[in-house]
């Protein structure tokens, strides 16, 4: 990629035509996309944006990010790895390897939750397998809670989450805080109005099913969950009935295979009622909802 430029500045166009070059170099399908895309989300602008402004300058530290998610693209990385960004929602987060990309599902689920608890303001929220907490910082930038709580098992990630809390703490409404621990275990004396989570729910021997963007990139402890994909789903329910306050909510994204099993998981737990399976946008089983039940079963 050329960088010697007059003044070592180079034009949004001219950044566009030296990543193209580099993706075609490499044989990349549709390279002149793919430098778009790079530069849309450097900018954190819409797509068309780079087209649209190309005598725009491009400062020297910015045309190195390029080139440096040019190279990592090309070694096959997801974009959003390849930025360092992803946006969710409203905001931008950074992500990396150590943390599942924020995908539009999740964005439904932060919907359904909020939805729900339209009506209900205050009270603890608590995202379980926060990653890089995407959930717990769009509830608390988003809801009426009074805390919002990220656990997650990978101290990678809660290392993640927390940086973002701190990039989005302009916009908290509420308090988040993101604790290292397994499942809801961190916090066992708190006393929630909601759970939610997006937890792992691929089984060990789908591995090689999976996308190379997803299997060879994004964190297998984020992923994988036991032998038949609902280990950690059968936990969570558990354990949510144990801090979930009567009434509270139960949120769940789960695998669109297998949604009549994790809601035929939730009313085994005769704590919960109201158990129901929510469709995403294409039309999928993909969440479950439950509410916790006012008083334990006798």
């Amino acid at each position: 990629m050329t960088t010697d430029r007059a003044a070592g500045t180079l034009t949004v166009a001219q950044v566009l035509d030296d990543l193209a070059r580099a993706f075609t170099s490499h044989g990349v399908a549709e390279p002149a996309s793919e430098a778009r895309e790079i530069v849309a989300a450097l900018f954190d602008v819409p797509r068309f944006w780079p087209v649209t402004n190309g005598s725009a300058d491009v400062d020297a530290a910015t045309v190195e990010r390029a080139m440096a998610a040019a190279r990592k693209r090309i070694q096959g990385a997801p974009l959003a790895y390849a930025v360092g960004r992803a946006p969710f929602r409203h905001l931008t987060l950074d992500v990396d390897e150590r943390v599942l990309i924020p995908r539009p599902e999740t964005e439904q689920l932060v919907d359904l939750v909020l939805n729900e608890m339209a009506n209900r303001g205050g009270g603890v929220a608590i995202d379980v397998g926060t990653g890089s907490g995407a959930i717990a910082i769009a509830l608390a930038t988003e809801g009426r809670f009074s805390r919002v709580y990220g656990t997650d098992i990978s101290r990678d990630a809660v290392d993640v989450a927390t940086h973002n809390a701190k990039l989005c703490a302009g916009f908290l409404r509420a308090p988040v805080e993101i604790l290292h621990g397994s499942l809801i275990g961190p916090l066992a004396d708190v006393r929630a109005r909601v759970v939610v989570s997006n937890p792992p729910y691929i089984a060990t021997g789908e591995a090689a099913a999976l996308p190379a963007s997803v299997r060879d990139w994004e964190p297998a402890v984020a992923l994988y969950s036991g032998a038949d994909g609902m280990a950690a789903t059968a936990r969570l329910v558990r354990e949510a009935a144990d801090v979930l306050a009567p009434g509270g909510l139960l949120a769940m994204e789960v695998d669109m295979r297998r949604a009549s099993i994790a809601a035929e998981l939730v009313l085994r737990e005769r704590r919960f009622r109201s158990v129901r399976i929510e469709l995403d946008l294409t039309g999928r089983e993909r969440f479950v909802l439950a509410r916790r039940q006012e008083k334990d079963p006798g």
